[in-house]
């Protein structure tokens, strides 16, 4: 059996304040490019982060890729990252995300990509969408990949709503 490590329980082993710092960090992330675009800053959900957690352990035990089934996340946007295990601190596994904006455009969704394919800013307008107000991620690794796991609520990208 593969061993199954939670960041979060790592931190909080060596340091309460070391995992609030990077639970922290990631809103920071979040919200200061909403800061861009004149959009609210969102809260941190314990709630959506113990959601986020329990589909990142699941991508880490199985080795395998992909969003959570949406029956799970009823209402919720959710972005996913996986790389390295150890390789990445978390300003680089948003930073991928982030510089998806590159290529967002102000639209109507899908409709939000200069590219033309909503996929390509799929992550980006998620984070910079004035409908969510809440957020909590969660990582976890094997022995190959840490699976960055963020949950949104409510959800983003909506066909037919205007963004960011």
């Amino acid at each position: 059996m593969r061993r199954i490590v939670p960041l979060l329980a790592l931190l909080l082993a060596a340091s309460p304040a070391a995992a609030q710092n990077w639970s922290a960090e990631l809103l920071r992330l979040h919200n200061a490019e909403r800061a861009r675009w004149n959009v609210a800053p969102m809260a941190w959900d314990l709630g959506l982060a113990l959601a986020a957690d329990r589909w990142a352990a699941e991508l880490a035990r199985t080795d395998r890729w992909g969003h959570s089934p949406r029956q799970i996340r009823a209402g919720q946007g959710e972005n996913l990252w996986m790389g390295s295990v150890n390789a990445y601190p978390v300003n680089a596994m948003v930073g991928a995300w982030l510089n998806e904006g590159r290529w967002f455009r102000p639209g109507v969704f899908p409709a939000v990509s200069r590219t033309g394919n909503w996929s390509d800013v799929g992550h980006y307008s998620q984070i910079v969408s004035r409908r969510s107000e809440r957020v909590g991620c969660a990582i976890r690794s094997n022995r190959r990949w840490s699976y960055l796991v963020c949950r949104y609520s409510p959800s983003g990208n909506v066909d037919g709503r205007y963004l960011p």
